[in-house]
């Protein structure tokens, strides 16, 4: 089944693009949501506006994400929680709890989906953490997790050595 996109399509191409798909694929998922039409004579006309239209929109959305990019990097987000003593979390520090932080960074909603962590966060500690935007434009953010009752970035306390002999005085310098 051949389809004009009227939409950018992930790992299919970019609006205005005529592009041969499986008709199951078109039928079922294309065009029932707007991202395609059939690819008649007259849609295929159509093709130079809609592809004017996307580069205008493709470029806004990436002015925007610069933006949103300047703001992130390098934005410090910490996060106190309960931890055990050799500093391993109750719980885990997610991407939706670093999506909120960045949210209210920004002012408004983000998408969690866009922070790329393989695995949540489940120790004390401080870690540099990938926010991808776009395909070129990936800021990190530092994502710091401090134990509750401590002092952010500071190591779970070691018992301290007790002192048991007063220090005594270091003699007054006779060479003068």
């Amino acid at each position: 089944m051949k389809v004009l996109l009227t939409q950018d399509v992930y790992n299919l191409g970019h609006a205005g693009e005529v592009k041969t798909v499986a008709d199951g694929y078109g039928r079922n998922y294309l065009l029932p949501r707007g991202m395609a039409v059939l690819a008649t004579a007259g849609a295929v006309k159509r093709a130079d506006t809609i592809r004017a239209a996307a580069l205008r929109r493709r470029a806004q959305e990436q002015s925007d994400m610069q933006a949103v990019a300047q703001v992130i990097n390098g934005v410090t987000l910490t996060f106190t929680v309960r931890a055990g003593e050799k500093g391993k979390l109750y719980g885990s520090i997610t991407t939706a709890q670093i999506a909120d932080k960045i949210s209210a960074v920004l002012g408004r909603e983000f998408d969690r989906r866009k922070i790329a962590l393989r695995e949540p966060i489940r120790n004390v500690g401080s870690y540099p953490v990938q926010v991808r935007l776009a395909t070129d434009i990936v800021p990190v953010v530092n994502v710091v997790v401090a134990q509750e009752g401590m002092a952010p970035g500071a190591a779970p306390a070691a018992p301290a050595a007790v002192e048991t002999e007063p220090a005594t005085e270091a003699a007054p310098d006779t060479a003068a």
